[in-house]
């Protein structure tokens, strides 16, 4: 099975990996980036999810 891939931020370049999740927004450890809601911002910089690109493994 292939691990979720990792999304990177286009503002500020956070990454967003699946196997840590976004524990202080409520995002629990392996919830894919797909599956996250469509509201939740960037922690480090407030950018939306539109403004995530996904990484290349």
């Amino acid at each position: 099975m292939a691990r979720p891939k990792k999304f990177r931020c286009l503002v500020c370049e956070h990454i967003y990996d699946p196997a840590v999740g976004d524990p202080d927004s409520g995002i629990v450890p392996g919830t894919a980036f797909e599956d996250i809601p469509e509201d939740w911002m960037c922690p480090d910089c407030g950018a939306t999810k539109a403004d995530f690109e996904p990484m290349d493994d």
